[in-house]
């Protein structure tokens, strides 16, 4: 056990006020302040011999820290990891899926334990289901005045400039789809930093009642929500999981009653699902229960004629559609297919319409990774060779395809295992295309108008695709899927 004092590393002494505990790993003193009189903090109380009488064990709430054994019960009450009163707008699974349909047969192996049989039938189901879906997707790369100079800053590294490329293009989408606009509320998915409700309430100026809900379920370090101290602006954080999230308890929609506008950037495979059906389940379809008119649209309604002019004039009326719903709009760019989840994925019935299940999905999914994991085209590929399992050893490295890619007909009779990457990289876009198709599926049968589009260039982000969706009754340029 280390010690205090000088040590035979040559680190002399602890710095003064701290723990004398050394920390063979980190080569150096613990640097934890230690309490008057103390030689070593808590946490390293137990190396110093005047303490070996209280012994120190290991939280139940979180093992990552310990605690005095005879102090436990007045730590659990105040300790970090404790949990915490819900709130109003926390209810338990609320937009998850049906729970007897969780269940996926226990024989399921990874891909790489499924015979060659076994993965060339998965692969035939595959472009089965995908036959007569477009899978050339429209680019709408765009771009929008706010992030100007934020593009153009010299300061900028390569991780920055692609960052604020998406957001740009998100945005420009956002006002595309005429959803940029005043007496609305920008509820932001997985916010994390929260970036993208920074650029779009930057974009809307001095836009009146607009508000921002911002949601993470983790704690984020370097928020920009701070930075937001317009009186026509609210930012409200809220720190919980979507799968529980219910709007209607928030205090501000419940209040206000403005127009949702669905956004996020990189909204990770299941939460992309819970966000939808939170939006378009959870939220929209009891407002319409109740009747519960929003209170934009009233406003709107009572408008007279000068008022409505004034604001045309102002530049604000051309971004008002021209019926609202309790959710104006949806646009989330989306990730991470193979982190999906057979009960909460919103397109069920889709894939049951294809004759496809839970354990197709989950394959499916999983191949999903194929399409974004980087593998690198060979010589012996470019030359048509036939000696492809050589491919399998080229797995480690980034290459960036085109994003595009065409379904044919001419399916491959090779066995899995002699895939090459060009026609792993084609199955890896066909699992998230059909993923997909099964969320715009589910959209249209709630009403909405949803499409696919390429929001950036795959050298920016393999992660590319943007799904948006507007009500059936919105005027929209350019919705079809």
């Amino acid at each position: 056990m280390a010690a205090s004092g000088p040590t035979p590393h040559g680190t002399g002494f602890p710095a003064e006020g701290r723990c004398g505990y050394y920390v063979e790993k980190k080569k150096r003193f613990c640097r934890m302040v230690v309490a008057a009189g103390k030689r070593f903090c808590g946490e390293h109380a137990g190396a110093a011999e005047e303490e070996n009488a209280r012994k120190r064990i290991l939280c139940p709430l979180d093992p990552k820290h310990t605690v005095y054994e005879d102090q436990l019960a007045k730590h659990l009450k105040k300790c970090n990891s404790r949990e915490k009163p819900k709130p109003d707008f926390f209810i338990q699974d609320i937009n998850a899926g049906l729970k007897d349909e969780t269940e996926i047969p226990e024989q399921l192996v990874p891909i790489s334990f499924l015979s060659e049989e076994q993965m060339g039938n998965l692969i035939k189901k595959l472009r089965k289901a995908s036959e007569g879906l477009n899978s050339t997707l429209k680019d709408q790369i765009m771009s929008h005045p706010a992030l100007h100079d934020a593009l153009n800053d010299p300061k900028n590294g390569d991780s920055a400039t692609k960052h604020l490329k998406q957001q740009a293009s998100i945005l420009g989408n956002i006002e595309k789809l005429k959803l940029l606009g005043p007496r609305r509320c920008f509820v932001e998915f997985g916010a994390g930093k929260g970036k993208l409700s920074h650029w779009v309430d930057i974009a809307l100026k001095d836009a009146e009642k607009v508000h921002f809900i911002l949601v993470e379920k983790v704690t984020t370090r370097f928020k920009v929500d701070g930075k937001h101290r317009k009186k026509n602006s609210v930012f409200e954080r809220l720190q919980i999981d979507i799968q529980h999230l219910c709007l209607n308890k928030i205090p501000l929609l419940s209040k206000e009653k403005l127009p949702v506008v669905g956004i996020g950037k990189h909204l990770c495979g299941v939460a992309t699902d819970l966000a939808l059906r939170c939006l378009v389940e959870t939220y929209a379809a009891s407002c319409e229960e109740r009747n519960e008119e929003p209170l934009a649209k009233r406003v709107k309604n009572d408008k007279t004629e000068k008022e409505i002019n004034t604001l045309a004039k102002e530049g604000n009326e051309k971004n008002i559609p021209e019926k609202w719903t309790p959710v104006a709009g949806i646009v989330i760019a989306l990730c991470c297919h193979h982190r999906c989840d057979w009960r909460h994925y919103v397109g069920k019935e889709y894939f049951r319409a294809l004759g496809l299940g839970a354990v197709e999905f989950h394959y499916f999914q999983r191949m999903s990774s194929w399409a974004t994991c980087g593998m690198q085209k060979t010589s012996l590929e470019a030359s048509n060779i036939s000696t492809k399992r050589k491919d399998k050893q080229n797995d480690g490295s980034e290459e960036h395809d085109d994003g595009g890619y065409r379904i044919t007909d001419d399916s491959t009779e090779s066995l899995p295992g002699f895939l090459t990457v060009e026609e792993k990289k084609k199955i890896g876009h066909l699992c998230k295309l059909l993923i997909d198709q099964g969320r715009i599926n589910y959209l249209q049968q709630k009403g909405f108008n949803p499409a696919l589009q390429y929001y950036t260039d795959p050298l920016v982000s393999l992660e590319n695709v943007l799904l948006t969706a507007l009500p059936n009754h919105s005027s929209s340029p350019e919705t079809t899927a």
